[in-house]
This record gives structure tokens, C-alpha cells and sequence, in this order.
């Protein structure tokens, strides 16, 4: 059963060539009277979320949070997530705690010690969620523009609710076997579902959206009409990954059966059959359909597999961009054993990215009927933005690169790096940054400038869509906005100033995988 693949997922000889025409060739009239009040709300997962380095807590720096800046829009809402570094559990402070007690060099006879002071670290983080004052739960009152809970598929944003988040968390517990904070998707979920009253606990990320788009007064007490066609100027739907990225964070393929469209029952699946994918898009499509938004920009799925969580070692087949094995970046490929050693195979992640390119022809042409039927709905091909970003897979490999691909412009403030960001796992020399930058600690989600990079590609595609950008005074911005990279370089702890230990700390990753389960079922992204 290791090798099976669903007679649905059609295997692919390359990966699908990505759409640059966010309207894909299809002209709408938008009516464009009065002005929406809600001018950015973003519905999704950990990316959405703001999620980096095994925690959200900097969601002041999402691609939500970038865009709204640029915007001139500072209204916007989102969830916080203070105290020891957010949830579930910040691998970036972890390492730096290490670099406290031991310094930049982790020697062979300081790694016991190190895995205890690890263990002292997360017990400190459950401490604080659970039992301490992150486990107060927040009254959320006004309706949040960032709607996202990471490790969130399909399936979640169209049922769960704050209701069920309380129903969720369980009394403390201190399980010495498992130092990672309880019902930790919930605890996130209740900071960003309403839940200051009965009706609002039971509300969905697509309710709160949908009353965000009926919000078309001056205030949010005014109901009155202003003229504004919708209560919402830009909606950003990004899921999906969630129905395919358990297969690198748990480096098995588990193909979606019975069940596959049930809370109680999916999470024993790592990846969704793409006729089930398509058939849960077909709800979430459904429900985008019902709120009142002026643009709405959908994001296809990226490929899951270029993520360095998993590494490919091993030979490729002349041409393909596919190793022989997929394992965790602290496994030599001296030391790898497939027999031992948790890993998937170069023809499985194929599997993978074909299903996952079913995916995204299914919201493709979601967008298609839309745009056919009227709607102002967009594009964005973020899987095809990752493929021209891939170092392993297609830059480095003139062979392995469909007809198709060029190399991904970065921004000037990037290119300018030495050495230039790039999607390999971040890794040091001497205390600065060797190779990698576009990823965090968790081989998963962006850093601070890989968020930014999402965000101007949003940008561009809610410019073609004729929306205003703003300065602070409300003067609008000439064409073509830029985000400020230098300031997010500022910000991006990984690029600037990453944990001198990280190289000789990779051992310490390892254990932390296969102790507290960290990149597996316990952290769910």
C-alpha cells in the first residue's frame, strides 16, 4: 500500500505550467460606487495566519499586515499572540535560549544537557498556555480581517467555529513525554473567532466574512448605506495546502477515503484525492459566492514538496526534479537509511505534486465560471511563484526545468543580499547566514521577507483590479506599489541577525522531532 496511488491523481511528466493573467482572459465590469469599509479581509491557514518558525506571533508582520501598510489602511484586524513566543512552540526562540546557555557552538558533550534545557524551554511554553495567562481566553468582540487558523484545510474554515474551539481544549495536562501545549489549533482559533456572544460563537471564518461584507455605514455602529456597493473592497481566499502538506510533515502518504469531509474523522489522511478536494472546493466556492466583496483574489496551492522540511538526497533520473528520497534536512545523506530512516520517494512526492496541481486546476476554474458569471474574482498562482523560486528543483538543475520556467525576479532589496535569499533550509557559517532565507526554521512557512514577497504579488494583482493605495495622509501612492523590503529586512530576525548556533543545533532539531514529535502530528502547520 506504500506505493498506491487513487486512479483520480493523473501523474504528470512536468509540473503545470502557472497562470500569469490573474483575470485568466476574461473581461468583468465592476461596479465601483461609494467606499467599502472593510478594505483587506483574508481567509486561510498558517499563511494566512502569519504563522514562521513552529509559532504564530508576529502577525503584525503577516502578508495581511504588509498589504494593509501599503494600503494606508491601519484598521486593520488581526489576532495576537504574546508570551514565549507565540503557539505552539518557536523554534527560533528555542535556539536562541540554547545560544544563551551555551553559546554559538553546541559541543557533542553539551547535547544531553542541551535536550533538557529544550525540555525546560517547551515546559515553559505549555506552562504559560496552558495554566498561566495565555490560557485566559480572549473576548473577541469586533469581527477580525484576518481570518485564518493555521493547520486549517477546507474542511475546518467551513465548519468550525468558536463553539467548538472551547468544546476542544481539555484541562491542563504535564505529560513529561509530551512537552507541546494541549489543543494548541484551538487556543489559536479563539483568537480570531468572535465569540463574545452565543450567536457569534457559532459564526464560521466565512459568517464573519460575510457580515464584515454587509458593514457599509461609516462606522461599525451605522448601518445605513453609503453608497458602497459591498462592505469589503478585497477578499483573499488561501487554502488548500493543508490537504497535502501533512505528507512532508509527516513524510508518508495517507490518501483521503471515507470520512475525508468529516472534523472527527479526516486527520488520519495526509493528503485529499483531488475529485475530494474538488468536491470540498466546490462548498468553499459557495460560501465565497454569498459575501459581499468588490475582488475577491483566490491563491492556488503551493507545491508542498519544495519545502525543505523535506530534502531531497539521492541521485535523479537525468531530467526530473525529483531526488530518489525526501527525509528532514539534519539527516546526511552519508547516514540515511530508507529503512530507518522517515522519508518519502522522489515518485511518491511526484504523486504529490501532480494531485496537487488537480487542485489547482479545480480553483482555476472556480475562478473561470465566476469571472464568466460577472464576478471580479482573481488568480494568483502561488505554486507557480514557489516553482520559479526553487533552488534545488529547477535553478540549479538547467535539466530539470520545464519549458516553461524562468527564475523569479526578486526584489532589488533582496537581490542585494549576500548571500541572496534563497528556499534552501537557513543554515550558518561563523554566525551568518550560509544558505536559505525565503523559509523559517520549521522548512514550512516564509520568513518575514518570504511573507513579503507574497504580499506584492497580491498587491499587483489588487492593482490590476483598480484598487487604491494610499499614503498615510490618504494622498494615493503612484503605480506600481512597492512593499518596503528594506524595512521587512529590518524586522526579519532570520535574515539579519539567525541563531549563531543553527548549524551545530541541528542535532538538537532532530531530537525535537523524535522526542516531542515537533515537525509531525503535535505541530500541526
Amino acid at each position: 500500500m506504500k506505493d498506491y496511488i487513487p486512479d483520480d491523481v493523473a501523474i504528470r511528466p512536468e509540473a503545470r505550467r502557472p497562470v500569469d493573467d490573474p483575470t485568466l482572459g476574461i473581461d468583468v465590469d465592476v461596479e465601483r460606487a461609494g467606499s467599502p469599509r472593510n478594505r483587506l479581509v483574508t481567509i486561510g491557514d498558517s499563511l494566512t495566519h502569519g504563522f514562521q518558525s513552529g509559532a504564530v506571533f508576529n502577525t503584525d508582520l503577516s502578508y495581511s499586515a504588509i498589504i494593509a501598510r501599503e494600503l494606508g489602511w491601519p484598521e486593520l484586524r488581526y489576532p495576537t499572540y504574546p508570551g514565549v513566543g507565540g503557539l505552539p512552540l518557536n523554534i527560533e526562540f528555542l535556539l536562541r535560549d540554547l545560544v544563551a546557555s551555551f553559546g554559538e557552538q553546541l559541543n557533542w558533550w553539551e547535547v544531553p544537557f542541551a535536550l533538557f534545557r529544550a525540555r525546560e524551554f517547551a515546559d515553559r511554553v505549555e506552562d504559560y498556555w496552558e495554566r498561566g495567562p495565555g490560557a485566559v481566553t480572549p473576548v473577541v468582540r469586533s469581527f477580525r480581517h484576518v481570518l485564518a487558523v493555521y493547520g486549517w484545510d477546507l474542511r475546518d474554515a467551513l465548519d468550525r467555529t468558536a463553539a467548538r474551539a472551547l468544546s476542544e481544549i481539555g484541562p491542563p495536562s504535564d505529560d513529561l513525554l509530551d512537552q507541546l501545549v494541549s489543543d494548541d489549533q484551538a487556543r489559536a482559533a479563539l483568537r480570531v473567532l468572535p465569540n463574545a456572544t452565543p450567536a457569534d460563537r457559532n459564526r464560521t471564518v466565512f459568517d464573519v466574512a460575510s457580515a464584515l461584507g454587509e458593514q457599509v455605514g461609516d462606522s461599525a455602529d451605522d448601518g445605513a448605506d453609503d453608497g458602497a456597493d459591498t462592505g469589503i473592497e478585497t477578499l483573499v481566499v488561501f487554502l488548500g495546502s493543508n490537504n497535502a502538506l501533512g505528507t512532508v510533515t509527516e513524510l508518508r502518504l495517507v490518501w483521503s477515503g471515507e470520512g475525508y469531509d468529516d472534523l472527527d474523522r479526516k486527520g488520519g489522511y495526509t493528503i485529499w484525492r483531488p475529485s475530494h478536494f474538488a468536491a470540498e472546493l466546490d462548498h468553499v466556492a459557495e460560501q465565497v459566492s454569498q459575501i459581499r466583496a468588490r475582488h475577491v483574489i483566490w491563491c492556488t496551492v503551493p507545491h508542498v514538496t519544495i519545502a525543505p522540511l523535506a530534502r531531497g538526497i539521492g541521485d535523479r533520473e537525468p531530467g526530473s526534479p525529483y531526488f530518489a528520497y525526501y527525509t528532514r534536512p539534519w539527516i546526511s545523506e552519508s547516514d540515511f537509511d530508507p529503512r530507518r530512516d522517515p522519508h518519502i520517494t522522489g515518485e511518491q512526492a511526484r504523486a504529490v505534486d501532480s494531485a496537487i496541481d488537480q487542485y489547482n486546476e479545480a480553483i482555476t476554474a472556480v475562478v473561470t465560471e465566476a469571472r464568466r458569471n460577472g464576478l471580479d474574482w482573481y488568480l494568483l498562482d502561488t505554486a507557480g511563484i514557489l516553482d520559479r523560486l526553487a533552488a534545488r528543483r529547477y535553478r540549479d538543475d538547467l535539466s530539470s526545468r520545464p519549458p516553461w520556467w524562468t527564475p523569479y525576479p526578486l526584489p532589488p532589496a533582496l537581490a542585494a543580499l549576500d548571500p541572496v535569499p534563497d528556499t534552501r533550509f537557513l543554515t550558518t557559517v561563523d554566525g551568518r547566514r550560509a544558505t536559505g532565507g525565503l523559509f523559517s526554521l520549521d522548512g514550512v512557512h516564509p520568513t518575514t521577507v518570504g511573507y513579503g514577497i507574497l504580499a506584492q504579488e497580491l498587491i499587483r494583482v489588487m492593482e490590476r483590479a483598480g484598487v487604491q493605495f494610499r499614503m498615510p495622509d490618504g494622498t494615493p501612492r503612484a503605480s506600481p506599489v512597492q512593499v518596503d523590503f528594506d524595512r521587512l529586512i529590518r524586522r526579519d530576525t532570520l535574515i539579519n541577525r539567525p541563531p549563531a548556533n543553527l548549524t551545530s543545533a541541528l542535532g538538537v532539531l532532530g531530537w525535537a522531532d523524535e522526542v516531542l514529535n515537533l515537525f509531525g502530528l503535535s505541530l500541526p502547520f
